[in-house]
């Protein structure tokens, strides 16, 4: 049996809903993180979760070694047509984020937005800190961007709708004791399909333990793209720069 990320990622549906995803905020956050470390020009650069390949490319444009990885062929499939027309060497690869194993080690490794929380249990979502602390050279960063639990909390949109000319996308979304959940209706040509996803809601300390736990030390931690201070209350995120 697949899990819901498995097939919800790995359809062509999923890029209907987030096509809208804002370049601007990937770029600001590419910004943000960039002046905020210290690699060197050509350093070597892993996207855990790379997706599409939106900060990946990012990060090759500017000279970095980068390596995406992926769990889903049909967003690594798009990543890889995106960095050929951009002319990028970028390295994709497949696999699950419980389960890497990489001989390369690196300056900078990446989880950003919100590809976390998305197992079942605390030691598969928190997996990703060990990886990144073993692939990650002395000295090197690990840059996590999450969503932040409590603004969600308070600000959970519950329904929101898009009608486009051939196609409705409806997402519901509640929270469930610890994860918010979310059902995506797309009404297609008189079809109609359902998918959903299920995040685990992390608090500000449970996220800081287990990077420390892990051997990264806490540098610095903003509350949005543009690197405001993290505020528990009213910060949209939680972006948390740790240095091995």
């Amino acid at each position: 049996m697949t899990e819901w990320f498995e097939d919800w990622f790995n359809s062509k549906e999923y890029l209907d809903v987030y096509q809208h995803r804002n370049e601007a905020d990937a770029k600001r956050l590419f910004e943000l993180i960039i002046s905020n470390i210290q690699i060197p020009q050509n350093g070597k650069v892993l996207d855990l979760a790379c997706g599409s390949g939106r900060h990946s490319l990012l990060f090759a444009s500017k000279g970095f070694d980068v390596t995406g990885v992926d769990l889903s062929d049909n967003l690594l499939k798009v990543a890889i047509l995106a960095a050929d027309k951009e002319k990028l060497d970028i390295k994709f690869i497949k696999a699950d984020l419980r389960h890497i194993r990489l001989k390369e080690k690196y300056d900078l490794v990446v989880n950003l937005f919100t590809s976390f929380g998305f197992f079942d249990n605390d030691e598969d979502n928190f997996a990703i800190f060990k990886t990144a602390s073993d692939l990650l050279i002395p000295g090197g960063f690990f840059v996590f961007d999450f969503l932040n639990s409590s603004f969600i909390e308070n600000n959970l949109v519950r329904e929101s709708r898009e009608d486009k000319q051939l196609e409705k996308i409806i997402q519901k979304r509640r929270i469930e004791g610890d994860r918010v959940i979310k059902d995506i209706i797309i009404h297609y040509n008189g079809t109609v399909k359902t998918f959903y996803e299920s995040v685990k809601l992390y608090r500000q300390e449970e996220l800081y333990k287990s990077i420390q736990d892990n051997g990264l030390a806490i540098k610095k931690t903003f509350g949005d793209f543009s690197g405001h201070d993290f505020k528990e209350t009213t910060s949209p995120r939680i972006i948390i720069i740790a240095q091995k």
